[in-house]
């Protein structure tokens, strides 16, 4: 018998299970199973993700953490036409979650969604392949990827998809993409704008609302998408949309703001001017039925556009005036408010100004700044007479007639709360002071000024520049001035100086220009440093400017002394008086020192300073002066029958009662005045019976010259001036006077800068005009005009004949009386050593 032996299958059993059917609660077994490799398995468990994320963004997150998303990326591709519609189903509602679309930016996964937006695939997955690159396109990034992937190719056929699911997901995509620059130039190279704008008036808000705002940015900053979106009947078919008041009332705002962006494009909005578009637009924004938000909304677009001169001019042409001034009265503060904005606007516009004032825009509009309780909209209407009254009289004197300055005064107090209403309200009154009538009336209310105090002190350079300007204006008047100082004004404009902004630091110098011709007002910028900002701006060659120049000439027109070692030249327009005193030159930067401080220094040995003074020296006894000052103390003797200790006690007494008198005394001590100068005041009085009665100019000059000369040790010969022994007398006179100024009259030895000093202080006080000039190595000299002789003169518009007048220098030195005709060898010669 043989031996048994087992018999072995050669093959594995070619029977496979009958279906399955498999249930699973547990979302971590789902998701193992999206590793299966049987289809029907895959197919259930995209199904059950997406059944199961659809319920909220916790299960989609509960997905995330599980490790979904990379299966489902890979499941997207799968050749399975099922698996991959659920795949791409599960991914769509998954990546509306940020967090799940934050892990997708990580992945690859733009480029297959982008595969499935063909024409090939089924609705259901464009639906959810629009919805997942709607969620992606929120991120920048992910907007160049999807562009860079060629995105939006398909995205733009998409919009022509019967399905509005599908169109509203592809909606949103491009709108999100359309944000950046590229996007915007693609879209409108695939022709994208005709379809955005056919689905304006779709059945489904949410496409219609979607549409608007892809068209708004669109045409807010392609200018050859506002060309198609003319092309294309864009402007009558919103125009139709906004008509409709029924269906589409809460979408008017959207479609207000792309008409707005229209009208900001010129050819644009010459178009719609050529087909009436803007009277349209007025009449719906006119309509009772138009609801007071969309109105406002509507205001705004043409405040905007009306920011061109060349879009004021169109829409003044089509009569927008008229519907803005019968909006002031409309209802709610945001009609009224975009109303006054929009009439600021088209106010720049000449010709609209004087359409506004005919139509009585103007007491409209200050009703609302005095009677409105929103702080907005007086703000908008101190905006909006601020730019009616802009370079334009007839209306600042409208603004008055309608009692429109107490309330623009009340504006400009209200800077804490809305520095714009400073801003609008300055600038208004400013253009109104600019009439001196007007300006009276404005100051006349006692609290223009002082409202500018505080606003000086801004930081905010928006609100400094028209503040210093109604500042500047208004200072123009003696009143004002005294209300600026009593207000406080000085300090804070001095300060302003010193800003590093051009325009507020010019209007800054502007108005100390203006101050400086009240001589108290400069005493004060002097006291807080005017001059010495002044100096170091036109050290600048940045900063300095004519406004700069002239504030620091004003400022020194209020002090000739200090002018004249300045600059070394008075004109014959600066009239010296008593007090008056040469110092020397002082170098620009340098302090010039009052006569007081020079008075009081210890005798030096630097040149004397020289000053006039023909008024007589008033001495005021202290206790005289001073009512309340107690009598002065005599000396007591004391009894001969009392006792030493209350002698001593008397005595105690006596020596506190003098010290007590001699503080007293101290400190009613007279006030320092300048020294009465006789010589002077004898040589003034000389001057004007003696000279004055001479008559002819030339003469005149020259006996006053002969008599400067006489004064201060007659002439001294050309060659041997230098051995005339002026300055030892000099220093002689300041030891006898122990002081370093000396009084002109006082001088019997002067030379060149002496005499001149003399000869210009006489010359004011007999009315001869002349002029004093500092030269170099203590020469001076005056230059007076005088009619040329040898000429006709110039024919006078009456017939009559005007001298030609000639400059020439006044010899006080060699040939007393000689007059030297200026630039000529003989007056180079005594300029100059």
């Amino acid at each position: 018998m043989g031996k048994k032996v087992k018999k072995e299958n050669d093959a594995l059993c070619k029977d496979t299970f009958d279906p399955l059917p498999i249930e699973s609660k547990k979302p971590a077994t789902v998701v193992l199973m999206l590793s299966s490799p049987e289809e029907d398995v895959l197919i259930k468990a995209c199904d059950a993700i997406y059944t199961f994320a659809e319920k909220g963004d916790e299960n989609k997150l509960c997905l995330l953490g599980l490790g979904a998303l990379e299966p489902l990326c890979e499941l997207v591709t799968h050749q399975d036409k099922l698996v991959r519609r659920n795949a791409v189903m599960a991914l769509g509602i998954m990546a509306t979650n940020g967090d799940v679309t934050s892990a997708l930016k990580k992945l690859d996964i733009i480029p297959s969604i982008i595969d499935k937006l063909s024409p090939e695939e089924d609705s259901v997955v464009q639906e959810f392949a629009t919805l997942c690159l709607a969620s992606l396109s929120v991120d920048f990034d992910c907007k160049v990827k999807i562009f860079d992937s060629k995105g939006l190719p398909p995205l733009i056929q998409l919009l022509s998809s019967p399905d509005p699911d599908v169109k509203k997901n592809t909606l949103e995509t491009i709108f999100n993409m359309v944000q950046d620059q590229p996007s915007r130039q693609g879209v409108q190279e695939l022709d994208g704008v005709p379809p955005l704008l056919h689905m304006v008036t779709s059945d489904y808000p949410d496409i219609q609302r979607l549409a608007l705002n892809t068209l708004d940015a669109l045409t807010a900053a392609e200018r050859d998408a506002r060309a198609v979106f003319r092309d294309q009947r864009g402007f009558e078919k919103l125009m139709e949309f906004l008509n409709n008041k029924q269906d589409f009332s809460e979408l008017h705002a959207e479609a207000l703001q792309v008409v707005c962006n229209c009208m900001e494009d010129g050819e644009s909005l010459r178009f719609i001017h050529k087909v009436a578009g803007v009277s349209a637009l007025m009449r719906f924004i006119l309509s009772p039925t138009t609801a007071p938000e969309v109105r406002a909304n509507a205001l705004k677009c043409i405040a905007r556009t009306a920011q061109s001169s060349e879009k004021r001019r169109l829409l003044h042409e089509q009569g927008v005036e008229e519907a803005l001034v019968e909006l002031l009265s409309g209802d709610g503060d945001h009609v009224k408010m975009a109303a006054c904005r929009a009439v600021a606007g088209m106010s720049l516009h000449l010709s609209s100004k004087d359409t506004f004032r005919e139509l009585g825009c103007i007491p409209a509009v200050v009703r609302l700044l005095g009677n409105s309780d929103s702080v907005e909209v007086r703000e908008a209407a101190g905006h909006a007479l601020s730019n009616l009254t802009h370079d334009h009289q007839p209306n600042a004197l409208a603004v008055h007639e309608a009692d429109g300055v107490k309330p623009l005064v009340r504006l400009l107090s209200a800077g804490a709360s809305s520095p714009g209403s400073v801003v609008h309200a300055a600038a208004a009154l400013a253009n109104m002071a600019e009439q001196e009538a007007l300006r009276g009336h404005i100051l006349s209310h006692g609290g223009a000024v002082r409202a500018l105090v505080e606003p000086l002190r801004s930081r905010n350079t928006d609100v400094l520049v028209p503040v210093t300007q109604c500042l500047a204006v208004l200072a123009s008047n003696t009143e004002a001035r005294a209300q600026l100082r009593s207000a406080g004004a000085i300090p804070p404009l001095v300060n302003l100086l010193r800003s590093s902004h051009a325009e507020v630091r010019c209007n800054a110098c502007w108005a100390v220009s203006v101050c400086a011709n009240d001589e108290l007002t400069a005493v004060e910028m002097w006291r807080h440093g005017a001059l010495e900002w002044l100096q170091e701006i036109n050290q600048s060659l940045s900063r300095r400017s004519r406004f700069s120049e002239t504030a620091l000439l004003r400022l020194l027109d209020s002090n000739l002394s200090v002018k004249y070692s300045l600059t070394g030249r008075l004109a014959s327009t600066d009239i010296t008086s008593d007090g008056f005193y040469d110092a020397g030159q002082v170098h620009a930067g340098q302090k010039v020192l009052s006569l007081e401080e020079l008075s009081r220094q210890p005798v030096n040995q630097w040149r004397p300073v020289i000053f006039v003074n023909a008024a007589a020296e008033v001495h005021v006894d202290p206790s005289e002066a001073r009512p309340d000052s107690p009598p002065s103390m005599r000396s007591k003797t004391p009894s001969r029958g009392k006792s030493r200790g209350r002698r001593d006690e008397d005595k105690r007494k006596d020596e506190s009662d003098i010290k007590q008198q001699q503080q007293q005394e101290a400190s009613t001590e007279k006030p320092w005045s300048v020294p009465f100068d006789p010589s002077f005041r004898a040589l003034c009085a000389q001057a004007s019976a003696s000279i004055l009665p001479l008559g002819d100019q030339g003469d005149v000059c020259a006996a006053l010259a002969r008599l400067v000369s006489e004064a201060m040790g007659g002439a001294v010969e050309a060659e041997r001036w230098h051995q005339f022994s002026w300055e030892l007398h000099l220093s002689q006179l300041k030891a006898e006077l122990r002081s370093n100024a000396i009084p002109v009259g006082r001088v019997c030895r002067g030379i060149y800068c002496h005499r001149a000093l003399l000869y210009k202080c006489l010359s004011d006080r007999v009315g001869l005009s002349c002029t004093l000039v500092r030269g170099e190595y203590n020469r001076a000299w005056n230059e007076v005009l005088l009619p040329d002789e040898g000429d006709e003169g110039t024919p006078h518009i009456r017939g009559h004949r005007t001298p030609l007048l000639t400059a020439y220098i006044v010899d006080l030195m060699h040939q007393p009386g000689r007059l030297l005709k200026s630039n000529t060898p003989a007056a180079i010669q005594y300029q100059t050593i």
